[in-house]
């Protein structure tokens, strides 16, 4: 009769460290695979420059034709600053509903952002023209710029002034291309030279 009272007891002490025994293997295996796994956390770089040169140096290493005695990232570089400054140091003055789309007058707040916006807007329009058949034309003043966008489909007005500045400049796909150039070492449309400013 004795062991018939024993396994009962053998069983619920079973019942009583299963739950345990299973809880510290879980965190043993979940603490023998933080390790490994704990670069893929994070995905952001921090920074939008560093994010976009990241990618710029992942395709040049993964393209088996890349020539590196050419690779240029510091031009790369120089274009994203000029990108940062249209976006962050350029005030929209006034945005006006024109005939066939917008007018839009701008000021740059800083010295290199009057320099990044010239190098930019010398070849946007043309890339603009190119995706989009809109017509964008450039009147520089003493402080301000004036960009006037226009199209001859009517039902694309509403959407170039619903854009404004900083849509009709991101508008598009060319930027990727442009940037892939550049990496690469070739010269697309923008002028060679390019100023450094310490405060990006």
């Amino acid at each position: 009769m004795r062991p018939q009272r024993v396994l009962p007891a053998v069983a619920l002490f079973a019942l009583l460290i299963a739950p345990a025994q299973a809880q510290h293997h879980e965190m043993h295996s979940a603490q023998g695979e933080a390790g490994p796994s704990d670069a893929a956390v994070l995905q952001a770089p921090g920074q939008a420059v560093f994010g976009t040169v990241q990618e710029a140096i992942r395709a040049l290493e993964a393209d088996s034709t890349t020539d590196w005695s050419e690779v240029d990232v510091d031009r790369l570089r120089r274009h994203l600053l000029d990108m940062h400054h249209v976006a962050m140091h350029v005030d929209v003055v006034q945005k006006t509903p024109i005939e066939n789309g917008v007018r839009i007058r701008v000021r740059p707040t800083k010295d290199a952002a009057r320099a990044a916006l010239g190098r930019v807007l010398d070849a946007h329009p043309a890339m603009l023209k190119m995706e989009t058949g809109w017509t964008m034309d450039v009147d520089k003043g003493e402080s301000a710029y004036t960009l006037r966008v226009t199209t001859e489909a009517p039902r694309e007005e509403d959407k170039i002034r619903a854009l404004g500045y900083i849509g009709l400049l991101a508008y598009g796909q060319h930027h990727q291309h442009h940037h892939w150039k550049l990496v690469q070492g070739t010269r697309p449309h923008e002028p060679s030279s390019h100023h450094e400013d310490p405060s990006p």
